[in-house]
């Protein structure tokens, strides 16, 4: 069964509040891409009067793992999920709202399919790129996802 957009933003309300405090909202979810919004304001920025980095972060890693959740969910098997690592390039301030877009999904399928097949963990590097509303890319992170058999 496929996660429901409303369903998942009502998840992050319980299980990831400083997210939603802060406007992180998932607004398109399929198997290949997952876009997710956020809007610059004045509880989200930092001292250069533009959104604070971590913002940025929790909007990025979102867009990524709401794929990985969805994909585990289709499994219908327990599997574990970390991010161990990530990366982060910021191009501009970060003004207005901005979307992070992640195209990865391809990605997890394979992971997942070695994980349940072999039980051994796997790892998948994800990309999410953030546009402001003129289409600058304001920010570019990627995290390494860990998958993992729950035995």
């Amino acid at each position: 069964m496929a996660v429901s957009i409303s369903k998942f933003n009502t998840f992050t309300f319980f299980k990831l509040p400083s997210a939603w405090w802060c406007g992180v909202r998932l607004r398109y979810l399929d198997k290949e891409k997952a876009i997710v919004t956020v809007k610059h304001k004045w509880f989200n920025q930092n001292p250069f009067n533009s959104m604070f980095w971590a913002v940025q972060g929790m909007a990025a890693e979102l867009s990524t793992g709401a794929m990985m959740i969805d994909q585990i969910n289709a499994t219908g098997k327990k599997i574990s999920m970390l991010v161990a690592n990530n990366k982060a390039n910021f191009t501009k301030k970060a003004t207005g709202r901005i979307t992070f877009t992640c195209e990865d999904g391809h990605l997890i399928k394979e992971a997942l399919e070695k994980t349940i097949s072999t039980g051994e963990g796997q790892t998948v590097w994800m990309k999410s790129i953030g546009v402001n509303t003129d289409g600058v890319v304001v920010s570019t992170f990627e995290f390494e996802w860990t998958v993992k058999l729950k035995s």
